[in-house]
C-alpha cells in the first residue's frame, strides 16, 4: 500500500531510498542541489557501480560546486529534459512521487508532500511508474560537466570555538544537533529538530508547540521550554544563530 509522506517524511524516506539502491538508481527533478547528507549517500552507491542516473530541467542551475562533484562521480549519468517539471526518484524495488525538488532550498525550508510506493506492496503501481520513468529518461539528452573556477569559500564553522557545544563534528563532517524529545545526536537542522522516531511520535498530533524536553544546539534540558517551532533554547538562540548563520 502506498504511503503518505510529510517534508521530513519524503526527505527520509529519499535517503533511505538512495541507500537502499543495489542495481539502479534514478533521480528526476527540475531543480538540482544536493545537500552533504546526498552526496555521501550517492558517493556510497557510486562505489558499487550500480547504475545511477540524475534527470534534471533547468539548463542554468547546477552550481559551480555541484558541478566539480559531479565530474568525480564519473558512474552518475547526467540528463536534460527541458519540459521536465516533475519529481520523482526511483530504485528497483521502490519509488517516490513527490513536490519536493533535489534543491537544498526545497529540503530545508519548504513545505512538501509526497507519496512512498514499494514494489513488493504495490507492484502494478510501481510498474506504471517505471514506466513513465523510461519514457523521461527516452525524452532526455545527456550532459557533460563543465566547472567554472571559483574562489575557495571561507568554512561557515570559523566563528565555532572549541569550547561550543556545536562546534564540534562528527567523521561525517555534519554539525552536531540533538532531538528535542530524546536527546540523541542527530544532524543540526532547526527545520528538523527531531530524530526519525521521535518525529512518527510526534507526527501522530502534528502540534509544532508541543513542548519538548531538549535544546537541539546544546542538548541541555529544556524543561519544556523547547519544541518544534523553538527548538533552541532562548539563552542559546544568540550563539547558535553565530555559529550556523541562522
Amino acid at each position: 500500500m502506498a504511503k503518505f509522506l510529510d517534508t521530513q517524511g519524503v526527505s527520509y524516506y529519499l535517503k533511505q531510498l538512495i541507500d537502499n539502491a543495489s542495481d539502479k538508481l534514478y533521480l528526476i527533478s527540475p531543480y538540482l542541489q544536493l545537500n552533504n547528507q546526498l552526496k555521501l549517500s550517492l558517493e556510497d552507491r557510486h562505489k558499487f557501480s550500480i547504475d545511477i542516473r540524475v534527470i534534471y530541467g533547468k539548463v542554468s542551475d547546477i552550481n559551480p560546486d555541484d558541478s566539480s562533484w559531479l565530474q568525480r562521480m564519473p558512474g552518475i549519468k547526467l540528463l536534460f529534459h527541458k519540459d521536465l517539471h516533475a519529481k520523482c526518484y526511483f530504485n528497483e524495488k521502490e519509488a517516490i512521487i513527490t513536490s519536493m525538488n533535489l534543491y537544498m532550498f526545497s529540503q530545508q525550508n519548504n513545505v512538501e508532500m509526497g507519496i512512498y510506493i514499494s514494489k513488493e506492496h504495490d507492484e502494478e503501481l510501481y510498474r506504471q511508474i517505471a514506466a513513465e520513468v523510461d519514457r523521461v529518461m527516452r525524452g532526455s539528452e545527456h550532459r557533460t560537466i563543465s566547472v567554472q573556477k571559483v574562489e575557495p569559500k571561507k568554512p561557515e564553522t570559523a566563528k565555532a570555538s572549541a569550547s561550543s557545544p556545536n562546534a564540534t563534528r562528527g567523521g561525517t563532517g555534519k554539525a552536531k544537533g540533538f532531538c528535542i524529545r530524546t536527546g540523541v545526536e542527530i544532524p543540526f537542522n532547526i527545520e528538523k529538530p527531531l530524530s526519525y522516531d521521535a518525529y512518527k511520535q510526534w507526527s501522530k498530533y502534528n502540534d509544532p508547540d508541543y513542548a519538548e524536553k531538549y535544546c537541539h544546539f546544546s542538548g541541555e534540558p529544556s524543561n519544556g521550554e523547547t519544541s518544534v517551532s523553538k527548538p533552541i533554547l532562548k539563552k542559546n538562540w544568540k550563539q547558535a544563530k553565530e555559529i550556523h548563520g541562522l
